[in-house]
């Protein structure tokens, strides 16, 4: 596979931030979040939670209860947010966690450059909770393709690197990627690459892409594994509300924002100069400044 670079690229630190749900039932959902997955509760009302990893001031997860849901039918939208542990001892002390709390473990995989645990929230939300392993073990290849595989995880090892000290997600937890249902790869591909400016990482089959940017194996994922040209969200539909990509500074949130101009991309200028547009699935992301919650 060829990798394309696209002529506008996104710096390597702009990556995935924070990603937005709309629930049905908020109490619950932000319940599950905090007890089951290990998030903490920065904020909480009637209407929305906000969480992140303890010790920390970014908040990665925000739900939002949406008052009279449709009912869910195949749309685009979430496939599963994956929040990037910092060490395998993490990844084990998670895995301990999750066996003991009976947690909705649904897998657990080697993708080659990290290893995976996969679980449902209980409004059907798919979650990753993975670490990444080092560099040196990723496939890389010379024209910057970085293919993953998809083998069992070796748990025991996994839980053999475990201090057994859970205390939630720790300081340094982010959202590592995001992984998308689309309607479309095509479409899709050349959104990601020649709008937003992320690089094709790799195919995966017919069915799936992931793009990055930087040098990193994937920060979005789009797929078509429940089906092809899949209609768009309702604003009262359950699941992915919008998700956001943090840039590190005013100068390439201006440099994202000249070159949505240039490529006359739809977008909006929400308030905190937030950039809020749409993809070709009907899916809402926003670019804005890495914030600290206050």
């Amino acid at each position: 596979m060829t990798v394309i670079i696209p002529d506008f690229q996104l710096a390597a630190e702009t990556q995935p931030g924070t990603v937005a749900l709309k629930v049905n039932n908020l109490a619950d959902q932000t319940k599950f979040y905090r007890d089951v997955i290990g998030l903490a509760v920065y904020e909480q009302n009637t209407m929305q939670s906000i969480l992140g990893a303890h010790d920390s001031q970014q908040p990665l997860l925000i739900l939002r209860r949406v008052v009279s849901p449709l009912p869910i039918t195949p749309k685009t939208g979430l496939y599963h947010v994956a929040f990037l542990l910092p060490t395998r001892k993490d990844l084990g002390n998670a895995l301990i966690h999750y066996l003991t709390e009976q947690a909705p473990l649904i897998g657990a995989s080697d993708h080659g450059y990290s290893e995976a645990l996969y679980l449902t929230d209980p409004e059907g939300n798919g979650i990753e909770v993975y670490h990444d392993k080092p560099r040196s073990q990723w496939d890389i290849r010379p024209d910057g393709e970085i293919p993953g595989i998809t083998i069992e995880m070796d748990a025991q090892a996994v839980v053999d690197a475990a201090d057994r000290q859970w205390s939630g997600f720790p300081a340094g937890t982010k959202v590592g990627h995001v992984h998308l249902k689309v309607a479309n790869l095509a479409a899709t591909e050349e959104f990601y690459t020649d709008v937003l400016g992320l690089s094709l990482k790799t195919n995966f089959g017919k069915s799936a892409k992931f793009f990055a940017s930087g040098g990193y194996h994937h920060h979005i994922a789009g797929n078509i594994w429940t089906g092809r040209d899949l209609a768009s969200s309702d604003p009262h539909d359950l699941g992915l509300a919008y998700y956001t990509f943090w840039t590190q500074n005013d100068q390439e949130l201006a440099r994202i924002k000249e070159n949505l101009e240039k490529l006359q991309q739809p977008f909006e200028v929400l308030a905190g100069q937030q950039l809020a547009l749409t993809d070709p699935s009907g899916i809402q992301l926003r670019f804005e400044n890495m914030p600290n919650f206050k």
